[in-house]
């Protein structure tokens, strides 16, 4: 298979010719890595983003013969939306991902019935606290202007969310381009994963990155790969 690879200090591309040779790769990858952590801790964390992008990747790696009852999923950020609005994380997710095989799989939600966001986030907290952390594998995403989880650019205490010395596993977001509040990893713990994997498509989020990764103001992706101790496995096909 013809790939396309790019590398710099705080990434690697890997440009596939299609969709679904980059769905393929990306669950492959995706795979071993979690039955690597299987093996070698009995348990593997995964930690998935949402939006329209992930759902062909997210039904290839459902099919994947991994030993799914031993692999927690969650959500790298989700709208302060239920399950069942056509704007959860967690609604695509079940839809696309927690099928066939993947079906076996624990999932921990970050959205749950709660006053404000504010309550929502320090119960989740708690929660997410008993997680075998650090994740095994974390996929993001990335829009057009350069925010990833829910780092927006202009979220308040945006500074906060990308402190990657944070003891906080997830933080509320505020941020007028984000529509309603958002819950969100730290970046702290996103870059502690063993393996990250910036999952984006269409000649626009191509456009996106070089701009974000070109000097000049920092896009919060650029945070993120500035951050990461090891370099983000960039996933893109047109």
């Amino acid at each position: 298979m013809a790939r396309e690879q790019l590398n710099s200090a705080s990434y690697n591309w890997n440009a596939f010719p299609g969709r679904p040779e980059l769905a393929t790769a990306l669950a492959a990858k995706v795979a071993d890595r979690l039955t690597h952590a299987i093996g070698q801790r009995g348990t593997a964390l995964l930690a998935v983003s949402g939006g329209t992008t992930p759902a062909k990747f997210f039904a290839t790696l459902s099919a994947l013969p991994i030993a799914w009852e031993k692999v927690i999923v969650t959500l790298v950020d989700e709208r302060f939306v239920p399950a069942s609005s056509p704007r959860s994380n967690a609604g695509l997710v079940a839809a696309n991902l927690l099928q066939n095989a993947a079906k076996a799989a624990r999932f921990v939600a970050l959205y749950h019935e709660a006053a404000g966001i504010a309550d929502a986030a320090a119960s989740d907290e708690k929660a997410l606290r008993s997680l075998p952390w650090p994740l095994d594998v974390v996929i993001l995403g990335m829009g057009p202007d350069g925010h990833t989880a829910s780092f927006f650019p202009d979220a308040d205490d945006l500074a906060k969310l990308l402190d990657p010395a944070s003891d906080k596993i997830i933080l509320p977001v505020h941020a007028v381009s984000a529509g309603e509040p958002r819950l969100t990893l730290t970046l702290a713990r996103i870059i502690d994963a063993g393996f990250i994997a910036l999952h984006i498509e269409g000649e626009d989020k191509r456009t996106a990155f070089d701009g974000a990764v070109a000097p000049g103001p920092q896009k919060p992706i650029r945070a993120v790969l500035d951050a990461a101790p090891r370099p983000v496995e960039v996933f893109w096909a047109p």
